[in-house]
């Protein structure tokens, strides 16, 4: 009976742990994470072989680069803290070496146990900028969602999906489709966007906040599309850091009367139309990614859309996805994957796609924000 209760006890005790997960998922999960902070600390390593310096040599100047690369990610009253700690452990030491008269001297030095604490102190203040820090990125990671559409419109005459995957709890990709408000004169429209900021995470997340806050904003006008991107490169400039923080965007403007499709590429992935017979087109005219230069100049371009045609806009995170063997996917799988399921709904295809590129990368890390929209003429 004893022993039932303390079974379960253990048993609660590694559920609670491991949040149920069993032991494959746990280690394939700390291989991740050692791959991620491996890159994190490595960054800051150089690995040029030195001149004259052995093996040894070598692996100690680069131990000693990876601590220092380490320690400067803490604050400083923080690195004096485990600076104390790492004495107090290396001096926590039982030796013993033979006097001149043969007999074993033996020395125990007990610091041990304040080393530990330290780093357990230690431990504790990262954990709980951590805890901040990922609650903060939580409230971010709702805001941002609440930016982007959940659920496709309805547009007359296409059928929609699409989906995104942050690397990190936020992102820097944007994607939208909404009606925009029609000319005297002119059919009704619906603006199409796809976007990626430079950068991953917070910064280009907040970036993308701005991107789509100004498209929203000067969208509303009634300007041309090659108005409305000169526009928002203007905008964009103000906040690029001399070009440093530049988005790619591809945006379209689509008229359900005559089902036409005209677009600006603004440095983006070239989106895939794939006709009804097969053949391929890349939509790419335009022009810089916006932000890079106040007044550059863009190009629009128009095709005719007809039932069964598709339209795949995608960031550089689809095509770009790593497996462990470091090599991508690629457009060409892309083009594979779209041939595939030509005769399904976009819903099913995207789901098969995203699939396909997690049964590519396997336990590879996501190095970059994942973004598909696809559109099919019906």
């Amino acid at each position: 009976m004893a022993g039932r209760k303390v079974s379960g006890r253990v048993d609660r005790f590694w559920r609670r742990v491991t949040d149920g997960m069993q032991l494959s998922q746990l280690w394939d999960q700390f291989r991740v994470d050692a791959r991620t902070s491996y890159r994190l600390y490595s960054k800051e390593v150089d690995a040029t072989p030195q001149p004259g310096r052995s093996g040894f040599g070598r692996g100690i100047h680069l131990a000693v680069q990876f601590f220092w690369a380490v320690v400067e990610k803490l604050t400083p009253a923080r690195r004096i803290l485990l600076l104390v700690a790492l004495v107090l452990l290396f001096l926590a030491i039982q030796g013993s070496w033979a006097g001149a008269d043969g007999h074993g001297v033996s020395i125990r030095i007990g610091g041990g146990l304040w080393g530990g604490v330290l780093l357990l102190v230690l431990l504790l203040m990262e954990v709980g900028d951590r805890v901040v820090m990922k609650r903060d990125l939580q409230i971010a990671k709702e805001i941002q969602a609440w930016l982007l559409p959940s659920v496709p419109p309805e547009v007359p005459g296409l059928a929609i999906a699409f989906a995104t995957r942050a690397a990190n709890t936020v992102a820097g990709d944007f994607y939208d489709i909404f009606p925009r408000p029609a000319c005297e004169g002119a059919n009704p429209t619906f603006l199409v966007a796809i976007a990626d900021v430079a950068g991953k995470s917070v910064p280009a997340a907040m970036l993308m906040a701005t991107f789509q806050a100004s498209l929203k904003t000067l969208s509303a006008a009634c300007t041309t599309l090659i108005d409305l991107v000169s526009k928002i490169n203007t905008y964009a400039c103000t906040n690029s850091q001399n070009g440093r923080r530049f988005t790619t965007a591809f945006i379209a403007e689509y008229d359900p009367a005559a089902r036409t499709l005209t677009y600006i590429n603004a440095g983006h992935n070239d989106p895939l139309l794939m006709r009804a017979s097969g053949s391929v087109e890349k939509l790419n005219a335009g022009g810089l990614p916006l932000g890079v230069m106040e007044n550059a100049p863009y190009d629009s371009a128009t095709v005719q859309l007809a039932p069964g045609d598709w339209i795949a806009a995608f960031t550089d995170g689809v095509i770009e996805a790593e497996n462990l063997a470091q090599l991508q996917y690629g457009e060409d799988r892309l083009l594979t994957m779209l041939r595939w399921g030509a005769t399904s709904s976009p819903a099913l295809l995207l789901q098969a796609l995203l699939a396909d590129i997690d049964q590519f990368a396997q336990n590879a890390p996501q190095h970059d924000d994942i973004t598909c929209m696809l559109l099919r003429a019906i």
